[in-house]
């Protein structure tokens, strides 16, 4: 059985800003179905309820060596539906109010990379592959080369590491290279780590990780162009042999109408309730109680990258039509603004909530009948394939994952689970949720479109495959490692 150790600044239930919890909370679980030892280690932050803390067991207590420091940590265990977590706990890093935000990031993330490391030998099982996630853990393939691969036990580890989305990628001083993570000048080059005369913590993974992937192949096309690279697509396509795209799959379980615990009422794809749910949640919110008025939701951080400057632009005309919309995020202060000054000026047509709140996120999903995403640009994107499975059908634009899982209404073949545009323009997108609107108005079309979008799979199990068809190639079955 092949041992993987996923690494990841947040995982749900634990801690979660967005789609990298979840992806860290379900792909280990999917894995874990088809036979892979899959394993999680996290940083061990304050805002990790005590439920999880209290259950939590302290393995083994050691010093990890950062620049001229020596910190302490402490490697904490829990199991939590059948799946081992790892935390490495250290007061001064991560006993703090929030997860991310601090002057000192270099540091903290830094020292988690070289703690991960450090703490294999004493987790029952040292891993044949080390799974990385975005910036935070880009440095843990870099130090495994410069000081570990000396050491037997660490020799056949191979490591792989997952771009979630390439805009954030940890860029800082350079003065960080001696004083923090402890690399020689020999790694400050434009093919290892230097990026613009500054030390680039994800380009670390880009550069020594045996593979790379992202969350969706159209994704994994798109950051290698100019657009989208981040000015790292130069970088990326010279490793593009070494790239793949693998599109994110959800929790069936855990996202399921049949079963949802959050929901007003609970339905399938065969005997969809979604007027029951709307009107409830009508009543809820204060809106005009109208089933046969279409909803439209927004479930997203309210950020530029969301395509949501389009929606300001056209704002007036989308409520001109008969349309509700609900919001629900939070974000920059101009989309805030947007928003609560629609509802003022259309109070009987939009309700606004800038909080997130996983339960009234799923009352929205199952009783609206349509999600807004017109993305700038969309890695994976998770919302759509929440949105699917509970019968709202997505408005997107042909970007990233977006496009890898929404096909667009053909009413000729009738085949389709959502409707898309391809330009980045205001006018596209609405001629589009006027397309999705008429189709709405049109029940024994809608219905099918509904059909077609819940009884689709994008559960985990073709994506945990794909990953385990990677871990093959890097680490094969046969081999076993034992802990050192």
């Amino acid at each position: 059985m092949q041992t993987v150790l996923l690494v990841a600044a947040e995982a749900a239930p634990f801690v979660k800003t967005g789609g990298l919890g979840d992806v860290m909370g379900s792909l280990p679980k999917a894995l874990r179905t088809i036979g892979i030892d899959a394993r999680v280690m996290l940083p061990k932050y304050q805002s990790i309820a005590h439920e999880h803390q209290a259950k939590m067991k302290l393995l083994h207590e050691f010093t990890v060596p950062l620049g001229w420091r020596r910190q302490y940590c402490g490697l904490h265990a829990l199991e939590y539906n059948d799946i081992p977590f790892y935390f490495l706990d250290n007061g001064q890093y991560f006993q703090r109010p929030y997860m991310y935000g601090y002057y000192d990031e270099a540091e903290r993330y830094a020292y988690f990379c070289r703690a991960v490391l450090e703490a294999l030998p004493f987790i029952g099982a040292m891993p044949q592959i080390i799974h990385c996630h975005d910036w935070q853990t880009g440095l843990i393939s870099v130090l495994l080369d410069a000081h570990f691969r000396s050491q037997p036990s660490y020799q056949a580890i191979r490591t792989m590491f997952t771009i979630h989305n390439l805009k954030y990628q940890g860029v800082f001083p350079k003065e960080i290279m001696g004083d923090i993570v402890d690399l020689g000048w020999e790694y400050f080059t434009a093919d290892r780590i230097e990026f613009h005369d500054r030390v680039n913590f994800m380009k670390g993974g880009l550069s020594y990780s045996d593979l790379i992937t992202t969350v969706s192949p159209t994704y994994a096309s798109e950051i290698q162009m100019g657009f989208y690279g981040e000015q790292l697509d130069g970088f990326i396509h010279k490793r593009r042999d070494s790239l793949h795209g693998i599109v994110n799959g959800i929790d069936y379980e855990l996202y399921n109408p049949e079963t949802d615990p959050h929901i007003f009422c609970r339905y399938n794809a065969y005997c969809p309730k979604k007027h029951e749910n709307k009107e409830q949640l009508q009543q809820m919110l204060g809106l005009p109680v109208d089933t046969q008025k279409p909803m439209l939701a927004i479930v997203s951080r309210l950020v530029s990258q969301k395509g949501l400057d389009l929606i300001a632009r056209v704002i007036h005309e989308i409520l001109a039509m008969d349309v509700q919309l609900v919001v629900l995020g939070t974000g920059e202060g101009q989309f805030e603004g947007l928003f609560r000054y629609a509802a003022h000026c259309y109070p009987a047509k939009v309700s606004v909530h800038t909080y997130f709140d996983e339960a009234m996120a799923r009352r929205i999903y199952a009783a609206s009948d349509m999600l807004l995403m017109p993305s700038l640009f969309e890695p994976c994107g998770l919302a759509q394939l929440i949105a699917m499975r509970y019968g709202c059908i997505p408005v997107v634009r042909e970007t990233g994952g977006l496009r890898d899982t929404v096909l667009p209404y053909n009413e000729h073949t009738v085949e389709g689970n959502g409707f898309s545009f391809t330009n980045y323009n205001a006018h596209d997108m609405l001629y589009t949720i006027r397309r999705a609107v008429t189709f709405y108005n049109k029940p024994e079309i809608w219905s099918g479109i509904v059909a077609t979008a819940m009884n689709a799979d994008y559960s985990w199990r073709k994506s945990a495959q794909q990953y385990s068809n990677l871990y093959g190639v890097l680490s094969p079955k046969e081999a076993v490692y034992g802990a050192q």
